[in-house]
């Protein structure tokens, strides 16, 4: 509704929800709904937690029920794959999920992280094309971004990653960029301290995609190396809750212009609305309600 009053529930509501682990600091609930009261649509939007364990059960459960759709946060995205009957070709191409569209039981897995993260770099001032980016983190969402920054036109990214189970998906990442776009992706050990420093001396951007800043990762920072920070770097952080994590507070304090996760979950979420209800979502109106920015006119 118009005014923001939430509409009432009945047994024609449609559900929608988020499923991932952990998540109750998510706003993705708030921003959703939100938005649909803005539009009277006639959905809730609910956070459920889901931890790879009970993945399973949980897609079972949401598909018999016929819930309209779903995003997916860490740790699934990855892991809902095998649960799912297609995927768009974009989900193919990263190999990660973070959005499931319900079509009468046949589920659709989709992914919208990349876009959001590069339209907010865009809004924050930094055109990808041909600049250099160094990235921590080649799980779901740093896969789905620098898939994403090498269509947008980004001359190379440098993935950094420890040697653990998400290493082959890094590699298969690369191989991805170097087979189907013009970009060049080199992975890297986030261990070798010397390397991570060369790479970021030659980057503009250096982006952290992992969840270190926040739960009970929120007092860690996946920087190996502080002394990397410049003023002229651009440093941004998927996380965005807590909206400043120790490694954006670290880039602050080397005079580094920041961005956290809140811009890439506005667009990734706006993205997702729009394949569940067919609807844009108002993106000026949420701004205003979640950020307290004016509303354009």
């Amino acid at each position: 509704m118009p005014d923001g009053t939430i509409r009432a529930i009945t047994g024609h509501t449609e559900l929608l929800g988020l499923i991932a682990y952990p998540i109750r600091h998510s706003m993705s609930p708030r921003m959703h709904n939100l938005a649909l009261a803005e539009l009277d649509l006639d959905y809730a939007y609910l956070a459920f937690e889901v931890d790879t364990d009970q993945l399973a059960d949980a897609v079972t459960g949401l598909r018999a029920l016929r819930v309209r759709g779903w995003n997916v946060s860490m740790p699934n995205k990855m892991a809902i794959l095998p649960l799912l009957d297609d995927l768009s070709p974009a989900a193919r191409m990263v190999g990660a999920v973070n959005t499931v569209v319900n079509d009468d039981g046949h589920l659709t897995g989709h992914v919208t992280d990349g876009i959001g993260y590069m339209t907010a770099l865009r809004e924050a001032g930094i055109d990808p094309a041909g600049r250099r980016i160094t990235m921590i983190g080649a799980g779901g969402a740093g896969t789905a971004i620098a898939i994403q920054a090498a269509l947008d036109g980004v001359e190379r990214i440098d993935i950094f990653n420890r040697r653990d189970a998400v290493w082959p998906v890094a590699e298969h990442t690369v191989q991805t960029i170097a087979e189907q776009t013009s970009a060049t992706a080199v992975l890297h050990d986030l261990d070798d301290i010397e390397d991570f420093r060369a790479c970021v001396a030659a980057s503009s951007v250096l982006a952290n995609a992992t969840n270190v800043g926040m739960g009970t990762l929120k007092d860690l920072s996946p920087l190996p190396d502080p002394e990397v920070l410049r003023p002229d770097l651009f440093v941004s952080d998927v996380v965005y809750s807590p909206a400043r994590t120790l490694f954006l507070a670290q880039a602050e304090a080397a005079g580094c212009r920041t961005m956290n996760g809140l811009g890439m979950m506005l667009h990734q979420g706006a993205a997702a609305f729009e394949l569940w209800t067919g609807t844009p979502m108002p993106l000026n109106q949420i701004r205003a309600e979640l950020f307290g920015e004016p509303q354009e006119d």
